[in-house]
């Protein structure tokens, strides 16, 4: 077997004395003329194809294409079938290679869904799909998550300016009648239908193991969902929630302006360059997360200690007012307890056990301990009936206690 390109026939040329031209009814000069121009035109076309192929960009594509290229060699085997045998060259071999990367790193990223070893702060376990997402969002796999951010924006941008739910039922429309001529073609021509010439001997169902697969799968993804939203809920990591809580603020913001689809974008293209730009650079991010956390540690320890030093003046203050109002309540007390004493005592009277009456007043209490009244003092009821007999005013009232006598008149 030879390893030399087959060797083609020359094309068949003509002989510039084969060639009838047809003749022109001009003259000598003008046929000159025409010559000279057409000759520089060849030259021209022929200086330039020159210095476009010795260009050294020209060269450089043409040493290129020269490695890469696939040389063919078409034999005759001892069976008489021509074969072909390819060998690929540098590009070919690169392509081979990326997409045996890309393929590794989607198996890897299959395979990484499994369930943590790490459990929530209620003990339970988290599903295997917070592996994945872990594992596509921190790009592991820069292929495959690369592809698939650029998959997710395609189907935003399709499902805005594309539609495909009514091209959907346009190919259904189309598939229906296509079924039905048919149908009706065959049954008319043929007595029997092409449609239904066509169908199975058993329709096909999904088995009962890949469906439950399906149904598990599902319930796994929805869990993910729940299980992430009340941990953010819940405040299990505050720095998870408080990242929440921007979102939703900005989101708030953007949705009065911004349409479902571009909100869309934007979601998508954070979820998945944030933790890009934070692969990238780790180590000024994690300084600065660490620069913040202390000084807002020490301005944290400056108002605690700065609320403790104002919390003991102020208890200091309110005991110092509570012993003086005590001290004055005390020195009232005193006062008013020495003032409703007697002023004489007589020591030949025995003391009795009888407390000593309080008055709430005292002015009242003083009056009350110095006057000493007798049944005297009280003027006497009046002992004698009213009689019918109109008496003048003056009579009644020396006739009446009150008239100046001690005791009542005698009739």
């Amino acid at each position: 077997m030879s390893d030399s390109a087959p060797q083609l026939d020359p094309i068949p040329t003509t002989e510039q004395s084969d060639v009838t031209y047809p003749r022109t009814h001009s003259s000598a000069n003008g046929n000159s003329t025409m010559q000279n121009a057409k000759d520089n035109f060849v030259n021209s076309t022929y200086s330039a194809m020159e210095s476009v192929q010795n260009h050294p960009y020209t060269q450089n594509v043409k040493q290129t294409v020269s490695n890469g290229k696939m040389y063919y060699s078409i034999t005759s085997p001892p069976n008489g079938e021509a074969w072909l045998n390819r060998n690929t060259g540098p590009v070919a071999e690169n392509v081979k290679n990326q997409s045996a990367k890309t393929s590794n790193e989607f198996s890897n990223l299959a395979n990484a869904r499994t369930r943590p070893n790490q459990q929530t702060a209620t003990g339970q376990p988290l599903t295997h799909y917070h592996s994945m997402f872990y594992s596509l969002l921190s790009w592991e796999n820069p292929r495959a998550t690369g592809i698939s951010f650029a998959t997710s924006v395609l189907l935003i941008f399709l499902a805005r300016y594309f539609p495909v739910l009514r091209y959907v039922f346009k190919g259904l429309s189309w598939v229906l009648t296509l079924t039905v001529v048919a149908e009706l073609a065959g049954r008319a021509a043929f007595k029997q239908g092409l449609a239904s010439s066509f169908r199975p001997r058993k329709y096909y169902t999904i088995p009962r193991e890949l469906l439950e697969r399906m149904l598990e799968d599902v319930e796994q993804l929805i869990n993910f969902f729940v299980i992430e939203f009340q941990r953010i809920l819940f405040a299990e990591n505050l720095l998870h929630s408080a990242a929440a809580l921007a979102t939703s603020i900005i989101s708030y913001w953007l949705i009065k302006f911004v349409p479902l689809w571009g909100l869309s974008l934007i979601a998508t293209s954070v979820i998945y360059l944030v933790p890009l730009i934070y692969v990238n650079n780790r180590e000024i991010i994690d300084h600065q997360i660490q620069r913040a956390s202390e000084i807002v540690n020490s301005q944290a320890t400056q108002v605690k200690d700065l609320a403790g030093h104002h919390t003991g003046r102020a208890v200091e203050t309110a005991k110092a007012y509570a012993g003086d109002y005590s001290a004055k309540a005390q020195n009232y007390i005193g006062s008013a307890r020495g003032r409703s004493g007697s002023p004489e005592v007589n020591s030949s009277s025995p003391p009795t056990s009888k407390p000593a009456k309080s008055y709430p007043n005292n002015d009242i209490a003083q009056e009350a301990s110095d006057a000493s009244y007798k049944s005297s003092d009280f003027p006497h009821a009046p002992r004698q009936e009213p009689t019918s007999n109109t008496t003048p005013i003056a009579d009644q009232y020396r006739a009446s206690a009150f008239g100046g006598e001690q005791g009542p008149m005698t009739s």
